[in-house]
């Protein structure tokens, strides 16, 4: 089964640049195998999230013990948040 994780943090809206750029490089580094689609969304102001969806817990346990701290809350501490993460199974779907 598929795995979405959701990363959240509070960042200030000075940072909200910083936040954008640092997420648009991900965009140009090698992806861990298994990761399948991330995105950058905001709640309000200040509240972020970054989803991401994974082939399956495997490639998700790797890509967490391998050498490179996890991407997205590596993003939301650098600029200034306490990333949250949640893990979630995904049991079905709907496509147009």
């Amino acid at each position: 089964m598929m795995i979405l994780t959701e990363v959240s943090a509070t960042v200030e809206p000075d940072r909200v640049p910083e936040l954008l750029e640092g997420f648009r490089k991900l965009a140009h580094e090698p992806r861990p195998d298994g990761l399948l689609q991330s995105r950058l969304l905001q709640q309000d102001d200040t509240h972020w999230r970054i989803q991401t969806l994974w082939r399956d817990r495997a490639a998700l346990d790797t890509m967490r013990t391998g050498p490179k701290p996890p991407a997205a809350p590596a993003l939301l501490a650098a600029v200034g948040g306490s990333p949250t993460l949640t893990i979630l199974t995904v049991h079905e779907e709907l496509h147009d």
